[in-house]
Parts: C-alpha cells; sequence; structure tokens
C-alpha cells in the first residue's frame, strides 16, 4: 500500500526518517515552511539519549529523557508523525519501504543514526548488554538490581562474586560514564538496601584495548578521568582485545578470563543497516558518504545527516559522531531542502565545534570546551548545565533536576524498581550451553529488554 502525506499535491513532500537528535532538528525547522513533512520512526517518542546511562542505573526515570514525537510536533500542522519501522529505501521509485506500507518523497533525509558493533562477536550480541534504547536501558537495570537480589542470601562464595562482577567493554564516554555511575549506585545506594551482601565481592570492570580511557579526549584528561575511576573502586584493564563470552566467562585475546554475569558492551558503533539500503558505497563504520551539502553525491534529493552520515572536515578527518553534530546538520539540511525548493544554490556544511564532556561521577567530569580543558567539580557543573539545557520539554528539565537534586541529597536512588512481567529469568549455569550464530529477533529483544529481570550469565 502506497500512502501519500500531502494534502496539496503541489506541495514538495519530504519524508525524515528517525526522530533522534538530527531528524527533529530538521522537522522543527522545517515547521510552517511550504512542505509536507512526515517524520517517520520505530519508536513514538524522541529520546535525550546523553543521559540513558542514568536510566540504567536508576538515577533517572525513564519517562524523565523521553518525549512523544506528537506532542513535540503538535504545534506544526504541515509536519506528521508516523509510527513504523523502515524496512528500505527504493531511490528509483521515491518511496521509503516500512512494515506499515510505502510513502513517497520528493526530498528524503535519512537521520537513522546507529546500532551496536559487535565486531562478529555473537556469543556477546545474543548475551550481553548493550544501551541504545529505552528498553535496553531498562533491561541493563533490571539486570543490576537482580544481581544484587540473588547474591542475597546465597551462600555459595563462587556464585555471588559471579552475579557481583560488572564488565563494561569499552573505555570511550558511554564506558566511563557507566562504569562510574554503577559503582557510585553500588557503594553510595545498594549497599544500604543489601546489608547481607559481602560488598568486598563486588568488581565493576572496565576493559578497554588501547592503553587509556576517552580516547578522544586529551591524554591530561584521559588521565583525570582514570584517576577518579580508580578512586571509585572500578578495575581498569587496558590493552586487553575482547575474543568471547561462553558459559558466563569473559575470554580475552591473551588467552585469560573474567566471570562474570553481566557484561556491557560499549566498545563501538556502525551506521544503522537503513544506510545499505541507498545502494552507495559505505565508509568506515558503515556510515554514508555524502557532499558538503549533505545529501548523496548521485541522488541531490537525499540527505544523509548524524551519526549515520560520513562527512570530512578541513582536518580530513570525518565528523565526530555526536549529538552537537546531528542537531546542526538537521537545521542546516532543513535549511538546504528549503533553498532547493526555492530554486537557490545550496550551502556547504559547516560545524561549529561546542566541545566533549563526560562524566566520571559525583563532582567528577572531564571537558574540552571554549578552548579549555575542565576536570573535576568546575567540569561537572558545565556537564549539568549543559546537558539540562539541551533537554527538550520544561517538564523534562524539572523532573531531571529534581531527580538529580534528590540524588545529590540523599545520596539514594528513587527508580530501584525491576520491571517484569510474569516469566521468572531462566538462568543457564551447565557448560553445555552453546552460543548463538544468529541474532535474536526483534520480539525476542524487546520482550527480554522490557520484561525480564536475568540473574545468570545469559540473558535468553
Amino acid at each position: 500500500m502506497t500512502q501519500g502525506t500531502s494534502t496539496n499535491e503541489q506541495r514538495p513532500r519530504v519524508v525524515i526518517v528517525g526522530a533522534g537528535f538530527g531528524g527533529m532538528q530538521a522537522a522543527r525547522k522545517l515547521a510552517d515552511q511550504p512542505v509536507d513533512v512526515l517524520l517517520i520512526d520505530r519508536n513514538n517518542y524522541h529520546g535525550f539519549w546523553p543521559l540513558l546511562y542514568q536510566v540504567a542505573t536508576a538515577e533517572l526515570d525513564a519517562s524523565h529523557i523521553a518525549q512523544p514525537v506528537r506532542q513535540l510536533l503538535r504545534d506544526s500542522p504541515n509536519v506528521h508523525f508516523q509510527l513504523a519501522t523502515v524496512q528500505g529505501i527504493d531511490r528509483a521509485k521515491h518511496v521509503v519501504i516500512t512494515d506499515r506500507g510505502t510513502y513517497p518523497y520528493d526530498q528524503l533525509l535519512v537521520a537513522a543514526g546507529t546500532v551496536s558493533n559487535f565486531f562478529g562477536l555473537n556469543q556477546i550480541e545474543e548475551h550481553g548488554f548493550d544501551l541504545k534504547d529505552l528498553p535496553e536501558a531498562i533491561a541493563l537495570r533490571n539486570q543490576l538490581l537482580s544481581c544484587f537480589e540473588q547474591a542475597s542470601g546465597e551462600s555459595d562464595s563462587e556464585r555471588v562474586q559471579k552475579l557481583l562482577t560488572f564488565v563494561i567493554v569499552g573505555g570511550g564516554p558511554t564506558g566511563v560514564e557507566l562504569a562510574g555511575a554503577i559503582s557510585e549506585m553500588i557503594h553510595h545506594v545498594l549497599r544500604k538496601d543489601f546489608p547481607d551482601v559481602d560488598f568486598s565481592k563486588v568488581r565493576v570492570v572496565l576493559v578497554e584495548m588501547a592503553d587509556r580511557v576517552l580516547l578522544p579526549f586529551k591524554p591530561a584528561l584521559s588521565k583525570k578521568a582514570q584517576q577518579s575511576l580508580v578512586k571509585m573502586g572500578v578495575d581498569l584493564r587496558f590493552n586487553a582485545g575482547v575474543v568471547g563470552y561462553e558459559n558466563g566467562e569473559l575470554r580475552f585475546k591473551d588467552g585469560s578470563h573474567l566471570p562474570a554475569n553481566t557484561v556491557i558492551w560499549a566498545a563501538g558503533i556502525k551506521g544503522n543497516p537503513i544506510g545499505a539500503s541507498l545502494g552507495v558505497p559505505l565508509q568506515r563504520g558503515a556510515r554514508v558518504q555524502v557532499t558538503p551539502e549533505l545529501h548523496l553525491a548521485d541522488d541531490p534529493n537525499v540527505w544523509v545527516i548524524g551519526d549515520l552520515s560520513y562527512l570530512e572536515a578541513s582536518d580530513k578527518k570525518p565528523y565526530p559522531q555526536l549529538a552537537t553534530v546531528a542537531m546542526q546538520e538537521g537545521r542546516f539540511v532543513a535549511g538546504n531542502i528549503m533553498r532547493k525548493v526555492r530554486g537557490e544554490a545550496l550551502k556547504p556544511f559547516s560545524y561549529t565545534d561546542k566541545g566533549s564532556m563526560a562524566t566520571v561521577g559525583r563532582h567528577s567530569a572531564v571537558a574540552q570546551a571554549f578552548g579549555i580543558n575542565w576536570s573535576g567539580p568546575i567540569a561537572w557543573v558545565l556537564w549539568l548545565v549543559v546537558h539540562v539545557y539541551y533537554l527538550i520539554g520544561f517538564r523534562n528539565r524539572l523532573m531531571v533536576l529534581f531527580s538529580w537534586t534528590y540524588n545529590y541529597m540523599t545520596y539514594d536512588r528513587s527508580t530501584r524498581a525491576i520491571l517484569t512481567v510474569a516469566r521468572p529469568p531462566i538462568i543457564h549455569e551447565s557448560s553445555d550451553t552453546k552460543p548463538s550464530d544468529t541474532k535474536p529477533s526483534d520480539a525476542v529483544v524487546a520482550e527480554r529488554a522490557v520484561a525480564q529481570p536475568v540473574g545468570a550469565s545469559q540473558r535468553a
């Protein structure tokens, strides 16, 4: 079934794939313009993903960082939303193919973002955790809390050790922030909740292939972050290549292994598979090469922005996969689309670097902003201000500020519910467990992400 979105056939139809930072900025910029816009996403919400790790560690509720797309667009009569999963793009026919039908376009903007890149480690993909969306954050929160619930009253010392070992693979901003937040949650909150648990067995391990964390940052800032993590009790393992995860043991390239019921993957991303359906050669990380104007070289009617796009800056390095880049590109492409509609010359994109930052824990963060390297409490306050500023919606800002203030004053977390259905966790401890060679279906992933606390080495 082919579906149109325009009420006036003379008005150009702009279809936007993805309601993330870039897609949402473009949609709002095109509001009240003489075009009909259709925004397509598989979720009905826009999420503020830089704070996703705080949902996973019970600092924030999921509703604090998510805003309904229809609410954000309700004052934009020319912008419509469709809840659908994009399955492909037919450039020859100028249509987007979804599970809800096909949608024609005159101008197509692809802002589909990235997915986790497991580099062929199927066991970790199936049995580990990653952090790309709200269901995955809730699944990880369920896991962390369930491990302590199962360790409570457990007499088997080895099993307790395995339950209370939490490994984060990847020392980028996500991995560092997760390691710090998990450590804080354990030592400031769960220690009070579980007086019968032997906390000497708790281990938070951060694994990194390189020789330091936060490679995009200056070495001095990496050192500051490492010092803060060590002070918080995080075990740092550098130059450690992961090669597999079987029977609840993380295996390394040097032949060593680490028993752990919880492995969190934060070691890489790649472009959304939607990019491959455009039929153009992909760059490193499955990113789509675009022109300086941000459209395909062989198709000026198809634009690609955000983490999925590949464009080199003046230093011959690709623009980083950051929310600030996606937001600037979204607003910029909206302007270029309107220039094209009006028959005007297009402009090349120029990124204004607003810096990078990562929080390590209470009173500790690192930042590169305004040409200055920041660390410690000053960087932490800067991180707080920036993240509140970029949150969409007054209610979200208010709720996040309230939660942060509550957490800061009480050393507590208010969202420690294990959200489950009637199905109990399935615990696999036997040695005959076999890794799967196939990726779980979307239905299975959704079910276990939202519904299932897991206290063993596997999630399936």
